[in-house]
């Protein structure tokens, strides 16, 4: 404030009202700060409540991922990737077998969901997890075994799909993707090795005989289950002669 801006306020106000008033101010404020709660919290001591449907760091439930890569694929981020690790689930006296399950970069994770609202099996989750600070930017990539998290209703994450046709009408969203990417095979550059259906997360592959060849041996190709059929791309990367492509569903 200017000196004319005091001196005018003087005034308005008098002396005692120009020094008093100010301080009746600041200890009306404190005293409501004593007898109410105050708007901060002593953290970390005192942790806020999260609301409903809060997204935090993705979680996984270990034994519903199949390895199908979809998170992987559908990230914007790039921050997941597919290892393999030991099986948790092993008869006694077996060696655990290796399984392909997810791994999250969080240093780079936007905390989207698209991971868990495209899992086919709700494997992938969102927890209500927020305390991500870590000394290193190793520590910040959690492992299969480290995105293990215990499941809660709302936890998961749906897709809600409506065709633009549909945009303006009363129609309830689906709760699943019905137009999906569907593998489409060439028949001149398939070797019939069978990697498709090895390596398919839902067993959607099946090899049917379609000839013998010159020696007399059966000639077998793929064919797809579109109801079993998950869109994940497994079979297109494994695909040694790159004889699959995925065909866009319109």
């Amino acid at each position: 404030m200017t000196d004319k801006q005091i001196s005018r306020k003087e005034k308005q106000l008098g002396l005692t009202g120009f020094i008093f008033k100010p301080m009746y101010i600041t200890m009306k404020q404190f005293i409501k700060a004593v007898v109410n709660r105050p708007q901060t919290i002593l953290y970390p001591w005192e942790k806020m409540a999260t609301p409903d449907a809060f997204r935090g760091r993705p979680g996984l439930i270990f034994d519903k991922c199949i390895g199908c890569g979809i998170c992987m694929r559908i990230c914007p981020t790039r921050c997941i990737d597919l290892v393999e690790v030991d099986d948790l689930k092993k008869a006694e006296g077996e060696e655990p077998k290796k399984v392909k399950r997810p791994r999250v970069n969080l240093g780079r994770c936007l905390m989207c969901g698209y991971c868990a609202e495209y899992c086919p099996t709700d494997a992938m989750i969102v927890t209500p997890d927020y305390e991500l600070a870590t000394f290193s930017r190793e520590e910040a990539i959690y492992d299969p075994y480290m995105l293990q998290h215990d499941w809660k209703p709302g936890y998961e994450v749906h897709i809600k799909e409506v065709l633009p046709s549909e945009v303006n009408k009363v129609f309830e969203p689906r709760l699943r993707i019905e137009h999906k990417d569907i593998p489409v095979l060439d028949d001149e550059k398939c070797i019939s090795c069978t990697r498709c259906a090895k390596d398919c997360p839902v067993d959607a592959v099946t090899m049917v005989e379609v000839g013998v060849n010159e020696r007399g041996r059966p000639i077998r190709k793929p064919v797809f289950d579109a109801e079993k059929c998950i869109s994940c791309d497994t079979c297109v990367e494994v695909c040694p002669k790159d004889a699959l492509t995925m065909k866009e569903a319109l």
